[in-house]
């Protein structure tokens, strides 16, 4: 006999549902006569009406619009804030999801029977730790003008934030008063749908250690006495994006410095004790937890294991942060990016500390891995930091076909890191180490260092 039909509900459908488990991406699951529903919103325990976005074969999508009855787990939120979904958890339980979420990565997509997952580092701080936010413009029921957060589901709809309870004060600070002159001006905020307004977001960086602040405003094209807001926000450097059309990121258009430096400093201390500096440009990507970096870096040079004499290649280097933090460490690092403004700001941070063993270059690393080998050398250890959809098969194969000794893979989707790591597996190489660690509180994701070593 064949089994009987999964039940199917329909889109915009309000269902009943008793959440079971968390599914990678921190939704929780719940079933409905053995059919999956991922449920925004909602914590292992709780029983929650939702409404269906999407509704497939094997799985449908929803949205809580209601709790029923709290899971036992809950504790009270400490604001409404879309970043920071996990708030309703203790600590200690998002930790043990989070450890359990890259084993069970490793073990169901991975295949590793018996994945070596140490215990999660936990975060330095729980709260306020973001040392980058990115807010978006919007009005509120009345028409007046917010600047907050996309409320969960409504790409459109904005909800104004008073504190961000993942960003410093002094963040809080300026995003308050950006909004307070906006308002004052009578200005308009950028509807995608129509086409129409003027203000679509403002970026607001922070120095942790040297406690600067930049502050980018993003708009459509328009005039806008700029400088008066610039004077008004208190921040080290101001800096203005004009935008045409419908942008898919809040770095396209024109970028005006208005006031200030285009870039702000921080510091991170190296694995040896050392201090780096480094200058952070606008478009550049830097850890968005500083002290967690630093954590997550110290990890990656402890697996590496050097002893001053190797040779690392740095593959999606950036602006040279675990470049920098190895180089102390080792015989030489060469460093590899695609972006070439990331690359002309590690080579001025390595100016900037004094560091001499490492080389930079522009370029894409399918394309380059092979001439860099041929230029530089064949690595004893490499050192990968991919985006979250990790590395494409091509890629993998560039990095055995140099065979180093070790790859450590910095991992911020363990469901990525998975089959890169099978790949590597199949090819002579065994999964040593896995440690996770929690460089985001209050929200599903989870990063990790692995270690790899060819076998012998």
């Amino acid at each position: 006999m064949s089994a009987p039909a999964k039940t199917r509900p329909q889109r915009g459908e309000i269902l009943e549902l008793k959440i079971d488990s968390f599914a990678h991406g921190g939704a929780g699951v719940a079933r409905l006569d053995g059919y999956v529903v991922f449920v925004q919103g909602a914590v292992p325990g709780d029983l929650v009406r939702a409404r269906v976005g999407k509704a497939k074969r094997d799985y449908a999508e929803a949205r809580t619009t209601e709790l029923l009855e709290p899971s036992g787990d809950r504790v009270e939120a400490r604001a409404a804030h879309p970043g920071a979904p996990w708030q309703v958890l203790p600590y200690e339980r998002q930790l043990a999801e989070k450890q359990e979420q890259v084993r069970d990565a490793l073990t169901r997509i991975g295949r590793f029977e018996k994945p070596p997952v140490e215990p999660i580092v936990p975060a330095v701080e729980q709260w306020r730790y973001r040392n980058k936010l990115e807010y978006s413009f919007g009005h509120d029921e009345s028409g007046r003008l917010v600047l907050g957060f996309h409320r969960p589901g409504r790409w459109n709809d904005i909800d104004d934030v008073a504190d961000d309870i993942l960003a410093s004060e002094r963040i809080n600070e300026v995003r308050e008063r950006v909004k307070r002159w906006c308002r004052e001006q009578n200005l308009s905020a950028y509807d995608r749908h129509e086409q129409t307004g003027f203000l679509r977001n403002l970026v607001v960086r922070e120095g942790r250690r040297s406690g600067q602040v930049q502050a980018r405003l993003v708009t459509s094209e328009g005039d806008l006495p700029v400088e008066q807001l610039a004077a008004v926000t208190e921040a080290d450097g101001f800096l203005w994006t004009r935008t045409p059309g419908v942008a898919e990121t809040t770095r396209q258009g024109r970028t005006k410095v208005v006031d200030g430096k285009k870039g702000i400093d921080e510091e991170l201390r190296a694995p040896e004790g050392d201090t780096l500096r480094f200058r952070i440009s606008a478009e550049a990507f830097f850890q968005t937890n500083t002290e967690m970096a630093e954590v997550l870096y110290a990890n990656a040079a402890d697996l590496a294991g050097l002893t001053g004499r190797e040779k690392v290649f740095d593959l999606f280097c950036g602006i040279g942060t675990i470049s920098l933090a190895l180089a102390g460490s080792a015989g030489e690092v060469w460093g590899i990016e695609v972006i070439e403004q990331a690359i002309a700001d590690a080579m001025k941070n390595a100016r900037m500390n004094g560091v001499d063993n490492v080389r930079f270059f522009a370029g894409d690393v399918r394309t380059a891995m092979r001439p860099l080998v041929e230029e530089a050398g064949r690595p004893d250890v490499v050192v990968v930091d991919p985006p979250r959809a990790g590395l494409s098969q091509k890629i993998v194969r560039r990095i055995l076909e140099s065979e180093p000794a070790k790859i450590v893979y910095v991992s911020c989707n363990p469901t990525t890191l998975a089959p890169n790591a099978r790949q590597m597996a199949d090819a002579g190489y065994a999964l040593r180490e896995v440690r996770p660690v929690d460089m985001f509180p209050q929200t599903a994701h989870v990063e990790c260092v692995a270690l790899l070593e060819r076998v012998a």
